[in-house]
């Protein structure tokens, strides 16, 4: 079966820096439903279209296409005493930005005496990167998988 709009796509991934640096790769194969449903970037997905299992796509994407620009605004210095005793840096949580927007994940960047740097900007933000992945399996999905927007399943997402 060829990839195309409604399968279920299931894919091992590398992403690496532009010095061909390791930034992350995928433990197991992971799933994502194929068609415009904004679960994977979408230049990965038009490489995608039309192939089959045993395939693969290597694309370089900048930040606009893969995780974003840096937004400076998406940095904070909060004071010290709104953290536990323990925060250290590499820490996460989710928390408002300050417009009141969407919560985000925010990073532990720096931390001193009375303030600690978050950082609400993914890790890879602001860097062009290189995307390489092979498709391990291509399926039509399942009534629920569209209305959900999203693969169930082993390798997607699970529900209730």
């Amino acid at each position: 079966m060829n990839i195309g709009k409604d399968t279920v796509v299931t894919i091992t991934y590398i992403v690496k820096d532009v010095d061909d640096k390791l930034l992350e790769e995928s433990d197991e194969p992971v799933s994502y439903l194929h068609g415009g449903y904004d679960n994977i970037f979408p230049l990965v997905e038009q490489a995608l279209e039309g192939k089959a299992a045993g395939d693969s796509v290597a694309l370089k994407l900048q930040p606009a296409d893969a995780f974003g620009e840096f937004e400076e605004d998406l940095v904070r210095l909060e004071p010290r005493e709104s953290f536990p005793a323990d925060i250290e840096v590499g820490m996460q949580f989710v928390g408002s930005p300050v417009d009141g927007s969407e919560e985000l994940l925010y990073t532990v960047t720096d931390v001193a005496e009375d303030k600690v740097v978050v950082d609400g900007n993914h890790p890879y933000a602001g860097q062009a990167v290189y995307f390489q992945c092979v498709v391990a399996d291509v399926r039509a999905a399942t009534a629920d998988e569209v209305a959900h927007r999203h693969a169930h399943g082993a390798h997607g997402h699970h529900h209730h």
